[in-house]
């Protein structure tokens, strides 16, 4: 039967085989076809079921000089497979959410309602828990971008060596661009780029992920609606050919770039909850490696696959397959005005909450301010300032944060 690592993986690739072939790489006459990143999220039962819950397709992201441009809350800035697959998982939880609000015998086979004993301040209020027998891996069939694939991209290039530190690099210790400056390891990147593209402002897939570790998978509407405590990756799973361990240990592990916060605890049930990183033998039929010989030759695909079981959607440019950036009808569920327009219905539901955690909300920034999330933002802010130094936040939040409203 496998591993149990094989496993989640063939559950998560057999999601995707399922969906519509538009939400697929094509094809071409001559029998090459594109290639894409997958990332996926299971929960396994205290019996070893394996359920998918979310994932995601997509390599691409939002340049730094559009953002400013497209900050209405409609158009997603990071469609990494990654991303993708987190903020799939988030809606699919908020959803959830909203169900056992709007239905009092609904059972959710993966959340359950908190009892009054489990709440506290304001900050620890949240009616919902994913329940305690679940645990969470998250899949990813490449290695994610940054630091926890420098091996690999080195190894791609004629000299592997590393570069060396000289005066014009050392002063910029994080930050570059994706696949530059070969001669810093352990240090925030942005999403790589072609050295001819405008540069983005997205952080890397390895950098988020770190974060992660310490803030959970929840986002920031969801972690108002459901305690952090069990929403933490146990197991990271990347195909064997894609995992270097030394690599993996400088971005993720508490011997790496992460110590500063080993062992660190939070109020309201947040902690450093390192991943195990474990691999996969099965590799995705859509790799940049399976399908054709000429590697160099294979074209990425701008087309994302979204899928939850509860929803399923196809992504170009950050915007729903056949809409322009700049049409509101072409706002994915996964869009910042879309999980507001839901927060918000959820929010309505929900008696119990205690009026404070939700008082001048009027905005997504009002959210991202509120009183709900302050040991939230306490994370947040002690990782970045200790571990992930270098990171700074996106100069255009406040704009969209301001202007996505209900």
């Amino acid at each position: 039967m496998g591993t149990l690592e094989d496993r989640a993986v063939i559950a998560i690739h057999e999601k995707f085989h399922s969906l519509p072939r538009k939400s697929k790489p094509r094809t071409f006459t001559n029998g090459s076809q594109e290639w894409v990143p997958l990332s996926g999220i299971v929960v396994i039962g205290k019996d070893g079921a394996i359920t998918c819950l979310a994932l995601g397709t997509g390599m691409k992201c939002l340049p730094g000089s559009q953002s400013l441009l497209l900050d209405s809350g409609t158009v997603l800035h990071d469609w990494h497979a990654e991303i993708l697959a987190i903020r799939a998982f988030n809606y699919f939880l908020l959803q959830e959410c909203h169900q056992l609000a709007s239905c009092a015998n609904y059972t959710s086979p993966i959340l359950r309602r908190r009892q009054a004993r489990e709440l506290s301040e304001v900050q620890n209020s949240q009616p919902f828990s994913i329940r305690e027998d679940l645990r969470i891996m998250m899949y990813c069939s490449e290695a994610p971008c940054g630091d926890a694939s420098m091996e690999l991209v080195m190894e791609a290039q004629a000299d592997p060596t590393p570069w060396p530190v000289t005066a014009s690099n050392e002063k910029a210790a994080s930050g570059f661009l994706g696949r530059g400056s070969f001669s810093q390891l352990g240090v925030v990147r942005r999403k790589p780029s072609r050295a001819d593209s405008p540069i983005t402002l997205s952080k890397s897939c390895s950098d988020k992920l770190a974060l992660k570790q310490c803030t959970s998978l929840l986002s920031s509407p969801v972690s108002l609606l459901i305690s952090p405590g069990n929403a933490y990756i146990d197991t990271l799973i990347l195909p064997y050919h894609r995992y270097r361990p030394e690599a993996c240990e400088r971005a993720f592990g508490p011997a790496g770039r992460m110590l500063p916060v080993d062992n660190s605890t939070w109020l309201a049930g947040y902690q450093f909850r390192p991943f195990r990183v474990e691999t996969a033998e099965i590799d995705f039929h859509y790799s940049r490696r399976v399908a054709g010989t000429n590697l160099n030759g294979r074209k990425g695909s701008n087309i994302s696959a979204v899928w939850t079981p509860r929803h399923q959607e196809t992504l170009i440019n950050g915007v729903l397959q056949g809409r322009k950036q700049t049409d509101p009808l072409g706002a994915s569920a996964l869009s910042r005005m879309q999980i507001w327009n839901l927060l918000v219905e959820t929010i309505g539901l929900i008696d119990a909450l205690p009026p404070r955690n939700f008082l001048k909300m009027s905005s997504y920034l009002d959210m991202k301010k509120s009183d709900g999330l302050e040991h939230r933002r306490r994370v947040k802010d002690d990782v970045k300032s200790e571990a992930l130094k270098g990171w700074s936040n996106e100069s255009s939040n406040t704009l969209f944060e301001e202007a996505v409203r209900p």
